[in-house]
């Protein structure tokens, strides 16, 4: 696959890279700043981007914004936000179109978990920590949209919002996939979203559902 990094840091963005050439793939440009982002994109027509949030000129949500930028002019292009802080107010439009992902530095626990997240970016999926999960969904605003869910159904869709499969969502929980499946059917049906059958449409669906509640999100820690 052929990836291009916007990462600031001199240090991270060449680890980085040679990680990811070390596991096969191709890395096509890496750029240091927000605003040479697009036009390396559009340069380099790349496979998939690995994009850090705080990135020059003013070191804040500079990323994130370029992300939702690349999202508009390259549909297409999945997209994986590393971050040492949480950002929402230009992630939750980002996850509701799938083939994003944002991860927290300081929490990626190993190189298989941060490959195993590309690969399920690049299928379209999604791969979120559980705290910028939290966040996008207290983002929306409301008092509290999930209080219609039950408990283990909160249980459940907080590890789905993360990426996982209905599989890993039983091993962690210790229930049967089939259960997983049963509590699913009932997150959309109180959530009133649509199941179209695909788990991470149906993660991606629901996180888009809080957001659009309220518009524009605003919340930033």
């Amino acid at each position: 696959m052929r990836i291009l990094i916007a990462e600031d840091s001199s240090l991270f963005r060449e680890g980085l890279a040679r990680l990811l050439t070390e596991a096969g793939h191709d890395v096509v440009a890496l750029v240091a700043d927000a605003d040479a982002l697009p036009d390396a994109v559009a340069a380099h027509r790349p496979d998939f981007a690995v994009i850090d949030v705080r990135m020059p000129p003013t070191m804040t949500a500079d990323g994130a914004l370029a992300a939702r930028r690349l999202r508009a002019e390259h549909p297409g292009l999945p997209m994986l936000l590393l971050s040492q802080h949480i950002e929402t107010r230009h992630c939750v439009p980002l996850v509701a179109t799938g083939g994003f992902g944002y991860l927290l530095k300081d929490r990626v626990l190993g190189v298989d978990d941060f490959l195993d997240a590309i690969r399920r970016v690049a299928a379209g999926g999604s791969a979120l920590d559980p705290e910028v999960v939290a966040a996008l969904l207290a983002a929306s605003g409301r008092d509290d949209p999930l209080t219609v869910l039950t408990a283990r159904e909160r249980e459940v869709l907080a590890l789905a919002a993360e990426g996982r499969s209905n599989a890993s969502i039983a091993g962690r929980l210790v229930l049967a996939e089939r259960t997983v499946e049963t509590h699913m059917r009932g997150i959309f049906q109180r959530l009133r979203i649509p199941d179209t059958g695909e788990e991470h449409r149906r993660v991606l669906a629901v996180l888009a559902y809080l957001g659009h509640s309220t518009g524009d999100p605003t919340r930033t820690r």
